[in-house]
């Protein structure tokens, strides 16, 4: 009687535990954004890349010269687009959100 005790009150502790692990990763949402930036060098590019990257809840970053884009793939509950956008814009650059669907409808 005492063992059955024992294996309910871990069971129970350790499904208390898998669903808080659960909870945690749901705010940990990713998402993408991408801006059409007005850089033009690899100095701006570098400025970008090294701003950018440190910017709290950025989990990655993609900075395309040629095409003049930064993709920037952040945590949810750390960030928003619009504070993303106020960073390259702190940065002497102005940013328009891209979204690459409509390029596609255009040609």
């Amino acid at each position: 009687m005492m063992r059955v005790k024992w294996i309910a009150l871990l069971t129970l502790f350790v499904l208390g535990f898998s669903l808080n692990v659960m909870a945690k990763d749901d705010k940990k949402e990713k998402s993408e954004v991408t801006f059409l930036v007005s850089m033009t060098c690899e100095n701006c590019q570098k400025r970008i890349e090294n701003n950018i990257a440190f910017e709290k809840g950025v989990t990655a970053l993609n900075v395309n010269l040629p095409d003049k884009l930064v993709t920037i793939e952040y945590r949810k509950d750390k960030t928003s687009p619009e504070k993303l956008k106020e960073a390259i814009r702190k940065l002497g650059y102005t940013a328009t959100p891209f979204h690459p669907k409509k390029k596609a409808e255009k040609e």
